[in-house]
């Protein structure tokens, strides 16, 4: 993990640094800071999400749509951050309303930090709004980050920037593992592989993954496929119900051939304790960058079976699987799924996530010191 640094920036290790970060609650961002703090760096200090509903109130559960990506607050709130820190929330802008952005921090003499999470942002399916925000924020930016090599790679091919890499963090606290793993239930000789259908987002497709999943489970008994999926997707009058998907799930439930669960959205300790029942979780996705599930399942000790697109295999320890021309390779996902039956686990234990957290929090403070000097050094 590199990160510049900020030797030259005395001033800045004596005091705190405030970044109004969007957003500041999302899981990511608030595992961000360390566990044990060190004094060798300045404080680092994330400002609240402001409400969305325009009062005065924090927003301690929705943080979307982010008041901070409005160039209005920059000019209200500029003497009450030091850097601002783009990571998600601004899929809804307009390239010019983000360029507005990008100017308003320019003129109070702000510092732009931005972390490449996507590069195809998985709600869109198509790519061309998701690329002229990255032609505006990547340039713009005063200091980059990313969270694996393959996506810094591609990053600096496409923009000839390279950023900073700084790995993702746990998502499930240490807590929140023991109680999950202590529900876990022996199921000696059997392999369970589930496939979360929930919001489905423009990037994935879980009905081809269940349909190979299925094929395997009847040549070896072992494989018991789970399929979970949202009420709004699922059943009829649901939001964004899909009938033909809802339709063959519920075909092969009463086949027997899956497990089906239908719910609403899952409380974290709800979707923990579902995780860790699993032994693998496939990720049904056509296209993608980075995954936070990904992280969850590394948190619980749950396999990840994942297809090479993105940079997934660059992320963590994942089982891969092909797809080809934008087409499962239904063969090879069979195979993955079997060598990852055969295989322990990986898992990232809970001191290794406290010490890579501090390691992230350390990083982040260096390249928020470095941001600092370099717009100071351009006044």
């Amino acid at each position: 993990m590199s990160s510049p640094s900020s030797s030259d920036v005395v001033d800045d290790l004596s005091r705190t640094i405030r970044i109004a970060s969007v957003p500041a609650g999302h899981v990511y961002v608030r595992h961000l800071s360390a566990v044990t703090p060190d004094t060798s760096r300045a404080a680092i200090l994330r400002l609240p999400d402001p409400h969305p509903d325009g009062s005065a109130r924090v927003a301690a559960e929705r943080w979307w749509p982010p008041v901070m990506l409005e160039p209005s607050w920059i000019e209200q709130h500029a003497d009450e951050f030091d850097v601002f820190h783009v990571h998600f929330g601004f899929d809804a802008l307009s390239p010019d309303v983000l360029t507005e952005l990008v100017d308003a921090l320019r003129r109070e003499g702000k510092p732009l930090v931005y972390t490449v999470h996507d590069l195809t942002n998985p709600h869109h399916a198509t790519p061309e709004a998701h690329l002229a925000h990255l032609d505006i924020l990547i340039p713009a930016a005063d200091e980059l980050i990313t969270l694996t090599e393959g996506a810094a790679d591609e990053v600096e091919r496409r923009w000839g920037r390279r950023p900073a890499v700084i790995p993702h963090p746990h998502i499930v606290e240490p807590a929140e593992v023991e109680t999950a793993l202590a529900g876990r239930v022996d199921t000696r000789g059997e392999f369970h592989v589930g496939v979360h259908a929930k919001s489905l987002r423009a990037s994935m497709e879980p009905l081809p993954v269940i349909e190979a999943l299925v094929e395997l489970a009847r040549v070896e008994p072992s494989i018991v496929v789970h399929v979970n999926g949202h009420r709004e997707i699922l059943e009829p009058g649901g939001a964004k119900y899909e009938e033909a998907l809802a339709s063959r799930l519920r075909e092969l439930a009463d086949a027997g051939h899956i497990e089906l669960r239908i719910h609403d959205y899952l409380s974290d300790e709800e979707l923990w304790r579902y995780l860790a029942s699993l032994d693998a979780s496939v990720l049904p996705y056509r296209f993608g960058t980075h995954s936070g599930w990904l992280e969850a399942c590394l948190d619980l000790g749950t396999a990840v079976v994942a297809p090479d697109v993105g940079f997934y295999a660059d992320q963590g320890p994942v089982f891969t699987y092909r797809r080809a021309a934008d087409a499962l390779d239904a063969d090879s996902l069979r195979d993955t799924v079997l060598a990852a039956s055969r295989a322990v686990a990986p898992r990232h234990a809970p001191e290794f996530r406290a010490s890579q957290r501090d390691e992230i929090a350390a990083a982040h403070a260096d390249i928020y010191a470095a941001a600092l000097t370099r717009v100071r050094v351009t006044q």
